[in-house]
């Protein structure tokens, strides 16, 4: 879900911009999931960026002010929904928690960084959506501790319909800055790809699995 053009359009240039989406229609890259994807995205390079991870933390936020006004707690999806998530719950003067792929192997064996009570309720914040599977089963592991999962809220998005169902299904609510929908117009608008790649860009989102045959 996008509540704001603008804004996702703003977004997706300055992504495009430093280089946190790289578009390769030609050259694929393979992501560990082991797809081959034309689109490759690590929202981490702007933290490099003040003005540009200032425009995030304040999308995020107001994101969460809009949909969520009860949040009690921010929790970030381990890896890099963590420095999100410490920026967000900074600026709402919220606590923040953090959640693990899996429980530690060694120490507290902590999945669930950080203290959450039961009942809170909680938004997580993602760096990005793909099939969603991380996201949920971060979900997964705050309601087996005993939150509120609210929903959750990441920069950016790839729009795969396998996404929209899994997140249907667990009845999670999720929005994002900007997606891909945004993005390929403003590619093509400065430059990044040419018309012909549109095509090829299109049939990977709504085929990922076989959009090279």
């Amino acid at each position: 879900m996008i509540l704001d053009n603008t804004f996702a359009s703003k977004i997706a240039e300055y992504l495009l911009k430093i280089q946190a989406i790289v578009i390769r229609p030609n050259a694929p890259f393979t992501w560990a999931s082991g797809w081959k994807s034309p689109i490759y995205c690590d929202n981490r390079l702007t933290l490099s960026y003040p003005n540009i991870r200032k425009e995030i933390t304040l999308g995020l936020s107001q994101r969460i002010q809009e949909q969520f006004p009860d949040a009690e707690v921010i929790a970030g999806v381990a890896t890099a929904g963590i420095p999100q998530a410490a920026l967000v719950a900074e600026h709402l003067g919220l606590p923040m928690i953090y959640v693990r792929s899996e429980p530690k192997s060694h120490g507290m064996g902590n999945q669930i960084e950080g203290q959450l009570d039961s009942d809170k309720k909680v938004v997580m914040i993602e760096d990005l959506i793909s099939t969603g599977g991380s996201s949920l089963k971060a979900i997964d592991a705050v309601r087996q501790a005993g939150g509120i999962v609210c929903g959750l809220v990441a920069v950016f998005q790839y729009g795969f319909p396998q996404a929209e169902e899994a997140f249907r299904q667990q009845g999670v609510l999720f929005s994002t800055l900007t997606d891909a929908t945004i993005l390929i117009p403003k590619a093509l608008e400065k430059s990044y790809i040419c018309e012909a790649d549109v095509e090829v860009l299109n049939k990977f989102l709504k085929t990922p699995h076989n959009w090279q045959e």
